[in-house]
């Protein structure tokens, strides 16, 4: 399943939909302002959170955390030692890693576990300006989780960039 998010928006205190490719709304960022960190919440059309994506507070490294039901769920951080600099790994806290790969700035990346494509993000298919697709590729992944991950990277490679 692919997801349109619209990529001109991502500022602190905005709120987009992101739009499944029906043209559906699939979910709705909210982002908090005023806050003493990046805050966003990932919601369903109905308005529930399902995940909330926050800035890590005093980490070594630049870090985000994504919380669900208000308990860690991940935390995203470029990789150590890496020759590449676009590259970042997830660690969930039931001990599965994720890494992130690609052309993180140009919207053309991969998420994968142990080597299985689990989403590609890629400006390659839109027309649209300043639109980039999450492609969910597996049917039993969890999509709310594979978009939050993509934000966070992006607003992390941005901030480093």
């Amino acid at each position: 399943m692919k997801y349109l998010v619209r990529d001109k928006i991502f500022a602190l205190g905005d709120d987009y939909w992101i739009e499944d490719e029906g043209g559906r709304h699939a979910f709705l960022v909210d982002g908090k302002a005023l806050r003493l960190r990046d805050t966003l919440e990932l919601k369903d059309p109905d308005g529930r959170v399902l995940v909330t994506l926050r800035e890590k507070f005093f980490a070594l490294r630049d870090a985000m955390t994504i919380e669900r039901d208000e308990r860690p769920l991940a935390t995203v951080r470029r990789k150590r030692l890496s020759l590449l600099r676009n590259h970042y790994r997830v660690s969930l806290v039931d001990g599965t890693e994720l890494d992130v790969s690609g052309r993180i700035l140009d919207r053309e990346f991969a998420v994968e576990y142990d080597g299985e494509l689990l989403a590609h993000i890629s400006r390659r298919w839109l027309r649209v300006r300043d639109t980039y697709a999450v492609d969910v590729v597996r049917e039993d992944a969890d999509a709310a989780l594979l978009i939050a991950v993509a934000v966070c990277v992006i607003r992390m490679a941005e901030r480093e960039g």
